[in-house]
C-alpha cells in the first residue's frame, strides 16, 4: 500500500477548518528564519500556504545578517509574548548553538515538539513526524505492539521523536545510524522508519517482505527531493510513504494541529 500524504493531511486540515468553524480563535504562528538557502525558502513558503487556508497569521522574523546565539534568543523571546506557537527553521548556522536556540523556545509555545530541554514524556504535542507516523498507524490499524522497529537516524526532527513513539506504542525499538555503520537489523524489523537524509541508500534487499516502511527523510538529489527509500523498495512493503507526497504533508499539517492544541489549551 502506498500512503497518500496528501489526501491524509487534507483530512486533518478538514477537521481543523471544522474547528475554527465551530469555535472562531485567532492564531499567529512565528517562524524565525536564519538562513536563506532556496530550501529553507520552499519549507517556509509550504508552511505559509497551509496557514493561509487555516487563517493563520504568520509573523516571521528574518535574524540578521551574521547573526549570534544572543541574537536569536532574544528574537524568541520577543516573539513569544506575540504569537501562539513559534518554530525556528533549521537547519540554523553552524555559528549559532543550535540546543541553546531551540531551548528557549517556551514549552506552551513549542509546535515542532523540539525543545531539548524538555523531554519526550513531558511535550504538550507530539513532534510534527511522530504525530505523522501516529496518524498513518492508526488509520491503517497498524498496532506496534510487540513488533521489532528500526529508526534509521537520531535527529531531533525524525529519530528522536520517532523512537520514543513507537516506544510509547509498545514496540521493540532500535536506533541505528549511518555512523555505526551496520544496517543488518533491518531485515528483521517489521517496521521501519527512516531518518537519515541519504538520498535512496536503503534498497529492497536490505528489508523484509512486508515490512512498514515510513520514509521521513528527505534530502534533494538533482534539483528534486527524495526520501532515504530507493522507491523500488513499495514493492517489497506492506506499507510505504512514498518521497515526496508520504510523510511531508502530514506533518505540515501536524504543525497546525499542534499549534490548535497549544492555542486553545495553553
Amino acid at each position: 500500500m502506498i500512503i497518500d500524504g496528501r489526501q491524509i493531511a487534507e483530512q486533518v486540515y478538514q477537521t481543523l477548518i471544522a474547528q475554527q468553524a465551530k469555535d472562531p480563535h485567532a492564531m499567529r504562528l512565528g517562524i524565525v528564519v536564519a538562513s536563506h538557502d532556496p530550501v529553507i525558502e520552499s519549507f517556509v513558503k509550504i508552511k505559509s500556504r497551509a496557514a493561509a487556508r487555516l487563517g493563520v497569521e504568520i509573523r516571521r522574523v528574518d535574524l540578521l545578517n551574521k547573526p549570534t546565539t544572543a541574537d536569536a534568543i532574544a528574537t524568541i523571546e520577543k516573539l513569544a509574548p506575540e504569537v501562539d506557537g513559534i518554530i525556528v527553521q533549521l537547519p540554523l548556522p553552524v555559528v549559532l548553538d543550535t540546543k541553546a536556540v531551540l531551548s528557549a523556545i517556551p514549552p506552551y509555545l513549542d509546535v515542532d515538539g523540539i525543545n531539548p530541554a524538555i523531554s519526550e514524556a513531558d511535550r504538550a504535542v507530539r513532534a510534527p513526524v511522530a504525530g505523522a507516523i501516529a496518524e498513518i498507524l492508526e488509520l491503517h490499524n497498524i498496532n506496534p505492539k510487540g513488533k521489532r522497529a528500526v529508526v534509521v537516524g537520531a535527529g531531533r526532527l525524525v529519530g528522536i521523536p520517532a523512537a520514543h513513539l513507537l516506544e510509547s506504542l509498545g514496540a521493540s525499538v532500535s536506533v541505528v545510524t549511518l555512523e555505526s555503520g551496520s544496517l543488518d537489523a533491518l531485515r528483521n524489523a517489521d517496521i521501519t522508519v527512516l531518518g537519515a537524509g541519504n538520498p535512496g541508500f536503503i534498497k529492497p534487499e536490505m528489508i523484509k517482505e512486508g515490512v512498514v516502511l515510513i520514509d521521513a527523510g528527505t534530502s534533494e538529489s538533482s534539483g528534486k527531493v527524495v526520501g532515504d527509500a530507493d522507491p523500488a523498495c513499495g514493492a517489497k512493503c506492506s506499507v510505504f510513504t512514498p518521497v515526496p507526497g508520504g510523510v511531508g504533508p502530514i506533518a505540515v499539517a501536524m504543525i497546525f494541529k499542534n499549534l490548535f492544541e497549544l492555542a486553545r489549551h495553553g
